[in-house]
């Protein structure tokens, strides 16, 4: 089905512009979860490769820090047009590893590749200021420069978007970097450095580590000193294990953890519109993303039209390989990940909510499970305080806008949140109340390489995309004169 796709995509270490077996010769399978049968073997980085990594890294980064911004914007720009035009390879590749729905890989190709033009036009957008003292007199000059040797982790659940999202910053900076992708999916980015080298990147700049010794691997890039930068998408679990090993040697840490996002329906809002949104907030790649709406509170007064209108999209989503025409529903990444879900709705279940569709896994190869909506969920149900990482909708109702607010912040957790209404004061009153990085008011997506993504509390540190996004990879000097 896709050998011919996968014959030309390198399943070595990439570290200073070459391809490399691991020291140690280990390697790892990439699965396909749709058939659940082997597709690639892949590489797996030893922390001996780790440093050579970083070694190759440091060497890298000094020309291409003094590189002239411009030129830096050009690479980005090609590698922009590059991929855009492999559009239809990196999707099948990333439905191949990941599972998810051919037309969900092919947008994410756009919003991964945006990344990269928006980072173009950052480049030359490194401004400093020049301003005087008032008590001293003296000139203040202040400049950004490139931070240093950056590692990037990255997750399984979006192989493209979530490495172009730190590679076009940290780039556009001055930095060098070392991937670390999930071993889920380390395939697309293993496929994307003939075209970064096509596009100008300079061997060293950027190197990629597949492995599944990622704990030690990290940490001990995380030890050397000329990583002055981590940046990290996953789990709040694993961002708390990352910050505690860059503390030793203070390493700037850049942290996209977590979410658990709210999706509000108002009594005067447009119930078509929220289920609009709701099918994007909730079924965005199966579900499995942090921006993904996790609790759906729906006033009383348009609670059951909701609740109908949302089954029956849900159950009109056509289930199977993602390669396959008409496919809106792939499988979901690993077992493990499937058994995660089933003991969320089987608790929930169990606790008194009811199913309006789906529910059960179905039999057969692959790791699939349905599109489900559950209605009625108890304050109990354990996937009202945890992520679910599927495609299951968890329905309450809520009377007054105070009550509502204050069950929507009742989280550890502050990524993002979904808010419908036609009254325009309420919504901005409602976001301003509500304790998530990002607010998505009438809209079902928030991400934009344009916007900062990122979360408050326990859902990260920092932010990406934007020109915040740019300064994560930068360090500000100070430089006081006279004259």
């Amino acid at each position: 089905m896709y050998d011919n796709l996968l014959a030309n995509v390198p399943t070595d270490l990439y570290i200073g512009g070459k391809w490399r077996k691991s020291s140690d010769n280990q390697r790892f399978d990439v699965i396909d979860p749709a058939t659940e049968k082997t597709v690639a073997s892949v590489a797996s980085a030893s922390v001996e490769d780790a440093r050579a990594a970083v070694d190759a890294a440091s060497i890298a980064m000094e020309g291409w820090a003094a590189k002239k911004p411009r030129e830096r914007a050009e690479v980005l720009r090609k590698a922009f047009e590059l991929i855009i035009r492999d559009t239809e390879r990196f999707a099948k590749l990333m439905t191949i590893e990941n599972g998810k729905a051919l037309p969900d890989s092919r947008a994410e190709v756009a919003y991964a590749a945006e990344f990269f033009r928006w980072y173009a036009e950052e480049a030359v957008r490194n401004i400093g200021e020049v301003s005087r003292a008032p008590s001293s007199g003296a000139r203040i000059f202040v400049q950004h420069k490139p931070a240093g040797v950056a590692v990037l982790v990255t997750p399984w659940n979006f192989p493209a978007a979530m490495a172009t999202r730190k590679i076009g910053p940290a780039l556009a900076a001055g930095c060098s970097v070392v991937l670390k992708p999930a071993s889920e999916t380390p395939l697309t980015m293993l496929a994307l450095m003939p075209v970064m080298e096509e596009a100008g990147v300079p061997p060293g700049v950027i190197n990629v580590v597949p492995s599944r010794r990622s704990g030690p691997v990290v940490d001990a890039m995380l030890k050397d000193p000329r990583v002055r930068v981590v940046s990290f998408t996953g789990s709040t679990e694993v961002g708390r294990k990352l910050l505690h090993a860059a503390a030793d040697n203070v390493v700037k840490p850049a942290m996209e953890l977590g979410g658990n996002a709210p999706f509000i329906v108002f009594d005067d809002a447009d119930v078509d519109a929220a289920i609009d949104g709701a099918m994007i907030a909730k079924m965005r790649n199966m579900g499995e993303a942090c921006t993904a709406a996790n609790r759906f509170y729906v006033h009383e007064k348009v609670h059951d039209e909701f609740a109908k209108k949302l089954t029956a999209r849900m159950q009109a989503l056509k289930t199977g390989n993602g390669l396959d025409d008409g496919v809106m529903l792939g499988p979901l990444v690993n077992a493990d990940t499937r058994e995660k879900v089933k003991a969320l709705v089987e608790d929930a279940v169990r606790k008194g909510a009811s199913v309006l569709t789906g529910g059960k896994a179905p039999e057969g190869p692959g790791y699939f499970y349905p599109a489900t909506v559950l209605d009625k969920v108890p304050d109990s149900a354990t996937l009202l305080r945890e992520e679910i990482f599927g495609p299951v909708a968890a329905l309450q109702s809520f009377s007054s806008e105070d009550e509502v607010i204050r069950r929507a912040n009742d989280t550890e957790y502050g990524l993002v949140a979904y808010v419908y209404t036609r009254d325009l004061g309420r919504g901005m009153r409602v976001s301003e109340r509500l304790d998530f990085g990002m607010i998505g008011l009438n809209r079902g997506l928030v991400s934009d390489p344009a916007a900062p993504f990122g979360g408050m509390k326990q859902s990260g540190i920092g932010r990406e995309g934007a020109h915040e996004g740019l300064m994560e990879f930068l360090e500000t000097q100070y430089v006081s004169m006279t004259w």
